[in-house]
């Protein structure tokens, strides 16, 4: 029996799996809000199912209007409506913040140009030298590379004989680019997602494959999809961020799309989830449930011959364990525990073949696998090299090969392919000669005692050849929430700064998820301070071991990292000289307290209802980062924000951004001593860009202006 799943997950990413005949299940899930990095990695294996770092990642997308087949074109409507007092003051405040920064960017250009030139260069040594990843279905591979997605054999990819198949201009997609490709089981069809970068949406075009390559369909307002049959296509619409639809095209003789699931539980919780099963032989039949919803429980599910393979939370202690049933009894009664991590391992994810199953893992930092034999049923760990700090599964849509391919990365190292072997039982590094190997780069991992006695991780970068690191410049990373890891991968600017003697500190706080679920829940709601004080004991441990001093600290966030970052800004600023914030989520009771929002409400789970709860107003009001300013000494603050940013509203950045700069030149004026030094307080707005992604040029730009923005402060003092 061939079977996919469809999984209404709401608080980690889905995982998306190629349905080959031998291995068959793949996920499709409705997403919730996450305030993710910001990331253009492109996905091809959509590995993520169970991992709290969102590779790729996620998020609903607005369509952007082309010229295609199933597309509508906005009717462009006069509308005359009057102006609130509330939007005159938004208009007002956009104007103020827009002629600041046009009078000050002077200052930051021609360093920002010179910053921009190296990171180009360094894109093009370590990130295109490494190649796009590469999808191989049969005898063919499938890989992208700007905004075109070629074909080729396998044994001629290298000798540069490829048919392109399909071009973002070419279709009139000029300001957008590819994030998903999924080959249907006969490499008939190809559907790929193309998203803007002022949109949070996406559009799968859908193309019927040979030598003439032809749109088939066009969808918009997608957010993942999966080939069920040769001709049978699910996928998730979305509205208003949220993803609570499954639909079924097809592209037989009688083509037809119609509804198949629509998930009644609106709350989008991040902590259960529920999955259903869909027979891929028979996919016009109705969904069979493999467990309800159960609160507390989130789980996934992999499925190997007649049992199903299930990642879950499900047990003491509720971290992720991997447990089965039969396909044909599937309910939690049933549930058989196959594999439980040691404490304080985490698992990360999985990936299922024939005859093996790899388990990829966390414990103190470092990274290993295991790899369970079900022929033998016997377990064999493996330590991943010491330096890496995240990994990203390759696609491997033929699930009886006999090797694991996969990329380790870290923020100072561009990813390295490795594979492991099932037949020889061992890892092999994946060479490519003209990418260079980082060697002057010395990671070192520490622990932090917190206010009530618990140990913080945290990752330290720095160059093997810098001397007086008391001397240095050193930028500390935050984000604390979600349940979600500190984004750990490859940046060509990170790479930067340690090449010219910057020390770089990831501080993995109680909110994140580096510890499992209870480091999460440790960290949210009513424990949200704790979070606060783990990154005040990290920032002051660094201090103390010679990594740096505060006037040459520097603290970066985004999103809902802005909290934790913003929280310290007001309650120990001494301890930095500068911040860096992009999109941050810096206004937590308005926002909390405005439930017209479209994501309020599934992130009270998070930060808690200030509505029904007066405890919790109070609790969120004593570190909210805009209640909290008031006139003393404040670091330096650069914020990049975006206008089509529909996570976090720019009126509270705006409102945040007056009131800090308010605070800081109250207090200049107040103690008036000589040489007083003011803080400059910068707002950077983005007309292009969302709060997930931007092109490469306007990423590009913007760094080089955050980094110019650092240098100044910091190498200045």
């Amino acid at each position: 029996m061939c079977w996919t799943a469809k999984s209404f997950i709401r608080g980690l990413n889905f995982s998306v799996k190629y349905c080959s005949k031998d291995n068959h299940l793949q996920t499709i899930c409705l997403y919730s809000k996450l305030k993710p990095k910001k990331c253009h990695i492109l996905d091809w294996s959509g590995s993520t199912r169970n991992s709290t770092v969102p590779p790729g990642s996620i998020l609903p997308w607005r369509f952007f209007s082309c010229k295609q087949e199933g597309t509508e074109i906005p009717c462009k409507r006069k509308k005359i409506a009057s102006i609130t007092t509330p939007e005159l003051l938004y208009k007002d405040l956009l104007k103020s913040e827009q002629k600041n920064w046009n009078e000050i960017s002077g200052r930051y250009k021609a360093m920002a140009e010179r910053i921009k030139k190296k990171i180009e260069e360094l894109h093009n040594e370590y990130t295109l030298s490494s190649g796009s990843p590469r999808i191989k279905v049969g005898e063919s591979v499938y890989f992208e590379e700007n905004g075109c997605i070629f074909l080729s054999k396998a044994d001629a990819v290298d000798e540069g004989k490829v048919h392109i198949l399909f071009s973002v201009e070419d279709l009139g997609f000029y300001d957008a680019f590819i994030q998903r490709i999924r080959i249907s089981p006969d490499q008939r069809y190809m559907a790929t997602s193309l998203k803007s970068e002022n949109s949070e949406e996406a559009t799968c075009v859908v193309m019927k494959l040979g030598d003439f390559p032809v749109v088939e369909k066009v969808i918009p307002n997608v957010f993942s999809f999966e080939w069920v049959t040769n001709d049978v296509l699910y996928y998730t619409s979305q509205k208003n961020l949220k993803c609570q639809n499954v639909f079924m095209t097809t592209f037989t003789k009688q083509k037809h799309t119609e509804l198949v699931y629509t998930e009644q539980d609106a709350s989008n919780s991040k902590t259960t989830s529920e999955v259903w099963l869909v027979d891929c032989r028979h996919p016009f039949k109705l969904p069979v449930l493999v467990q309800a919803r159960t609160k507390g429980v989130i789980y996934h599910i992999e499925h190997r011959n007649d049992e199903l393979y299930i990642l879950t939370t499900y047990g003491e202690p509720a971290e992720y364990k991997l447990m089965k049933a039969p396909v044909g009894s599937s309910g939690m009664e049933n549930w058989q525990l196959v594999y439980a991590p040691e404490e304080k391992s985490k698992l990360i994810d999985l990936e299922m073949f024939s005859d093996h199953c790899i388990l990829f893992l966390q414990n103190a930092g470092h990274l290993y696998l295991n790899v369970i034999s079900f022929v033998s049923h016997s377990v064999h760990s493996i330590q991943l090299p010491a330096w890496a700090c995240a990994f990203e599964l390759e696609s491997h849509p033929e699930h009886t090969t006999s090797t694991c391919y996969f990329q380790l990365t870290s923020p100072v190292h561009p990813p390295k392919r490795f594979a492991y072997s099932f037949k020889e039982n061992n890892l092999i590094e994946q060479a490519v000669q003209e990418v260079p190997i980082i060697t002057n780069c010395h990671t070192i991992r520490l622990l932090a005692k917190s206010k009530d006695e618990t140990l913080v991780p945290i990752t330290v970068f720095h160059n093997m050849n810098s001397k007086e690191l008391h001397r240095k410049p050193l930028l500390v990373h935050v984000y604390g929430a979600y349940g979600i890891d500190l984004n750990m991968s490859f940046k060509e600017e990170k790479l930067l700064l340690i090449e010219e003697g910057w020390i770089l500190a990831y501080c993995h706080v109680r909110g994140g998820g580096e510890l499992g679920h209870s480091w999460h829940k440790d960290g949210c709601q009513h424990n949200k301070l704790k979070g606060l004080h783990d990154l005040k004991a990290c920032i002051m441990l660094l201090h103390e071991l010679g990594f740096s001093q505060p006037k040459y600290t520097a603290l970066a966030a985004a999103s809902a990292g802005g909290v934790l970052a913003g929280a310290l800004c007001n309650s120990d600023p001494e301890l930095i000289r500068a911040m860096v914030l992009q999109a941050p989520f810096v206004d937590v009771l308005n926002t909390m307290m405005k439930t017209h929002l479209p994501l309020t409400i599934e992130e009270q789970e998070e930060w808690g209802n200030p509505l029904l709860d007066e405890k919790c107003m109070k609790y969120i009001k004593s570190y909210c980062p805009y209640h909290n300013i008031k006139p003393q000494y404040y670091p330096s603050v650069f914020i990049t924000a975006y206008e089509n940013d529909q996570r976090i509203p720019l009126t509270g950045v705006l409102r945040y951004v007056q009131k800090l700069r308010k605070a800081a030149l109250d207090h200049a004026g107040r103690t008036k001593k000589k040489g007083n030094w003011i803080p400059n307080i910068i707002l950077d707005i983005q007309a292009n860009g969302s709060h997930c992604d931007s092109s490469w040029e306007d990423s590009l730009n913007e760094v080089a202006r955050q980094l110019a923005f650092l240098k100044k402060e910091l190498e200045d003092v």
